[in-house]
C-alpha cells in the first residue's frame, strides 16, 4: 500500500465529494483478506466515521461463492482458492465500524454492480450521484467497481489510504489509472477537510 501522500503526483483533477449526493462503498473487508486489510483498518474506520458524521450512507460488500455455477472465470484464475459462503473467511472483519442498519451487498465477481442490486439501491436512495470507493483489493474489486460506477454515470472518488492490495506496485498502478480516466483521488485528510468545510457552509446559510 502506498503512503497517503505519494498519490498526489498522480492527480490530474481535484474535486471534493458532496455529502448530499455521496455514498461510501466499503469493498470486501472480510476475514479472508485480513492480513491485507489490517493495515488500512484505521483509515477505513476513520472514513466511515467521517461519512456517518456527514450523514453519508455506507454500503459494505461481501464477496462469496455459493455453488460451482457462480464461480465464472475466478475458479480457473485463482486455482480454486475462492471465498465460500458460510465459512469464517467470508464474514466481514469484526473490527469494522459497521452499523446494524448499514446495507451489505453480496457479490461473486470483481464488480459490486454485476449480478447485484447495488445500482438499484443507489437509485432508490434518491439523489445519489457520487460514490466513494474503499476496501480491498485496490486493483481488483475496488478498481473494477470504480470503473463500472464511472460507466454508469456516477462521479467516483477513490481512496488512497483506505484501499489495499498485495503489493505497492499494483496499488500505485491503480491510482495512476483511476486518476487518469476514472476517479478523483481522496484520503482521510482530504475528506475531513471537505466535510468540515461543507458543514461550516451549511451552518452559515
Amino acid at each position: 500500500m502506498s503512503s497517503s501522500s505519494s498519490y498526489k503526483k498522480y492527480e490530474i483533477r481535484k474535486r471534493n465529494p458532496d455529502p448530499k449526493s455521496s455514498v461510501l462503498l466499503v469493498i470486501d473487508m472480510q476475514n479472508y483478506f485480513y492480513s491485507m486489510a489490517k493495515p488500512i483498518l484505521p483509515a477505513i474506520n476513520t472514513t466511515i466515521e467521517l461519512c456517518r458524521d456527514a450523514s453519508i450512507p455506507i454500503i459494505f460488500t461481501r464477496h462469496r461463492h455459493k455453488s460451482p455455477q457462480d464461480y465464472g472465470m475466478l475458479w480457473e484464475w485463482w486455482n480454486g482458492d475462492l471465498i465460500m459462503d458460510g465459512t469464517p473467511e467470508a464474514e466481514l472483519i469484526p473490527d469494522l465500524d459497521r452499523g446494524e442498519d448499514d446495507l451489505v451487498v453480496e457479490k461473486n465477481t470483481y464488480s459490486a454492480f454485476r449480478g447485484t442490486n447495488l445500482e438499484e439501491e443507489l437509485v432508490n436512495m434518491g439523489g445519489v450521484k457520487e460514490v466513494m470507493v474503499t476496501g480491498v483489493m485496490t486493483n481488483l474489486c475496488c478498481e473494477t467497481t470504480a470503473r463500472e460506477a464511472f460507466i454508469r454515470g456516477f462521479k467516483v472518488f477513490f481512496s488512497t489510504d483506505a484501499t489495499a492490495t498485495s503489493s505497492p506496485d499494483l496499488h500505485d498502478a491503480t491510482l495512476k489509472n483511476m486518476a487518469y480516466g476514472f476517479a478523483y483521488l481522496v484520503d482521510c485528510e482530504r475528506l475531513q477537510a471537505a466535510f468540515s468545510k461543507s458543514s461550516s457552509s451549511h451552518l452559515s446559510t
